[in-house]
């Protein structure tokens, strides 16, 4: 039987999750690596890579918790003055629902926010995490 590149490297990262020692050194990696013809230097290059990864993952994650806080401001914001509009509504003038146009519009912008920020994928994800991330390394140059 014959493996390509890919099967070996599924093989090797369920033994690895079977085995569940833990943590591995940089001595460990270092010593698998040399045991399967991997140069350090070709090991180093992708340590980086995976480090960068990482740290986009890492980044992105950030994104989308600072993207929902803020949805989470304008739904409770929308459910505390579109309440009072309608109790306003009620006491003032019950036999016209008046409150329905502002629940309406607003509401239909909090659905299209919502849309924007729980979809993490396509070109406008794309642009406003660089924007995102470029306004952060500005801030963290002051």
């Amino acid at each position: 039987m014959t493996y390509d590149s890919e099967d070996i490297q599924q093989i090797l990262q369920m033994a690895l999750a079977q085995k569940q020692e833990g943590e591995f050194s940089r001595e460990q990696l270092v010593e698998m690596a040399s045991e399967l013809n991997i140069s350090p230097n070709m090991l180093e290059k992708a340590e980086q890579q995976w480090l960068i990864q990482r740290s986009e993952q890492h980044q992105r994650r950030t994104f989308n918790n600072f993207r929902r806080k803020g949805f989470s401001a304008h739904l409770i914001s929308f459910l505390a003055v579109n309440s009072l509009l309608i109790l306003l509504n009620l006491f003032t003038t019950p036999s016209y629902f008046w409150a329905i146009f502002p629940l309406l519009g607003w509401g239909l912008g909090l659905f299209f926010h919502g849309l924007s920020v729980y979809r993490n994928e396509g070109k406008a994800y794309e642009k406003a995490f660089q924007k995102w991330h470029s306004q952060n390394l500005k801030n963290k140059d002051f």
